[in-house]
């Protein structure tokens, strides 16, 4: 981040503070389209970073709501109900019956139970509507559902006069760094999508497939993330199945939009060892894959500075534990109290994580950097009132 937009959010703004630099945001989708075959169709995961939905609506073909309060922002932003796919391990019936009655244009459905199943097939009917439905099938833990059971709605789907069976959902965990298993994956889909066909004569319209790209988040760690994308490509254009394959990204798309800015409050030397005291922490800043806090992030120091005659601090967040440390022994050249530290790819789900409820600080300002110009998107939130009692006894 240049220096002139860091002195520009801290003359404006308080720290701790969130950053989502548009911009950037646009560039990285973009960047992943240029690099991935083009037969691909992007769904965006909002629970990466919620904020950011209503900014590439017309940037992604879809977008993944997992709870109630996703689907009230996508309402609120506007977003286009055909891009919609409602997901989720527990679809609430009340919610769901809402959706079907008031919004009959939702794009998809997920299915991930025979429970859910059940809901959607008994709403379709009692509201006369034909919902398009996504299969999930399970990877092994608790989301979606057996092969077997995918094969016995689909011998059976005539019975299921509402629902339109459009297609497979699947997703079997975020950070994948090698191909090896990323192509295992697609074999094991091309497959299970051939047998259905074989089988029963169904040919899936649509495969959402959520490849859980990785991102790197800590020094050291880069990778050639072209040739990356490149050899998926090459794995998906070569599947026998050739039907529309949306893949569904969510830390790969937003986090390297965002920035996390806190503050040098206090500083000491405890027993020989430097402690640097900041006004944010663990309760704001979650790096997936963080040990012990002993991985360096990316990350600048303002006032920028040379790295000559650097002392290791421990840099310390403002809550009661021993455990709010985000980096131990970080080489810095003259820390002062005031300095700011700029945490990069902060912009997937660092502001949702944390555990931001403990000891009743407030949560940090939320900003837009678009075009150069700063708008505050949220204020700080005094968390003290979810927190106490309100008299009913």
């Amino acid at each position: 981040m240049k220096q002139e937009v860091i002195e520009n959010i801290l003359k404006n703004y308080e720290t701790p503070i969130y950053v989502f630099d548009i911009d950037k945001l646009k560039q990285r989708i973009r960047f992943l389209r240029e690099n991935l075959t083009k037969r691909l169709e992007l769904c965006y995961a909002i629970k990466a970073n919620t904020f950011i939905v209503g900014e590439i609506n017309d940037d992604v073909e879809r977008f993944e709501v997992c709870s109630p309060g996703e689907y009230s922002i996508c309402e609120e932003a506007n977003i286009t109900p055909e891009k919609i796919v409602i997901s989720g391990v527990y679809k609430t019936p009340s919610v769901i019956e809402h959706m079907v009655t008031t919004n009959k244009e939702i794009g998809r459905y997920t299915v991930e139970s025979l429970e859910q199943l059940n809901l959607l097939d008994e709403l379709s009917k009692k509201h006369n509507v034909t919902l398009k439905v996504l299969l999930r099938l399970t990877s092994g833990n608790q989301f979606g559902i057996n092969e077997e059971d995918i094969e016995k709605i689909i011998s059976n789907k005539e019975t299921y006069m509402n629902l339109n069976f459009v297609g497979i959902q699947y997703f079997s965990g975020t950070q994948k760094r090698t191909n090896k298993r990323l192509q295992k994956e697609i074999d094991y889909l091309d497959e299970f999508i051939e047998i259905l066909e074989q089988k029963y004569n169904y040919v899936a319209e649509e495969l959402e497939f959520g490849t859980g790209f990785p991102v790197h988040y800590f020094q050291g760690e880069e990778f050639d993330e072209i040739g990356f994308l490149k050899e998926f490509s090459n794995g998906i254009d070569n599947m026998k199945y050739k039907g529309k394959i949306v893949i569904e990204l969510g830390r790969s798309i937003a986090a390297s939009c965002g920035y996390y800015l806190t503050k040098v409050v206090d500083k000491k030397t405890n027993k020989g060892q430097n402690y640097a005291i900041l006004d944010g922490g663990i309760h704001h800043l979650v790096y997936y894959g963080q040990t012990m806090a002993m991985k360096f992030p990316h990350l600048e120091i303002y006032p920028s500075r040379e790295n000559a005659n650097t002392e290791d601090w421990n840099l310390m967040g403002s809550l009661c534990t021993i455990n709010d440390i985000i980096i131990k022994q970080y080489p810095v050249s003259n820390l002062q109290i005031g300095d700011v530290f700029v945490f990069k790819n902060t912009g997937a789900y660092c502001m949702t994580e944390g555990i931001s409820l403990f000891l009743s600080r407030e949560l940090p300002q939320v900003a837009i950097l678009k075009n150069g110009k700063l708008e505050l998107v949220r204020d700080t939130f005094k968390t003290y009132v979810l927190n106490k009692s309100n008299g009913i006894n």
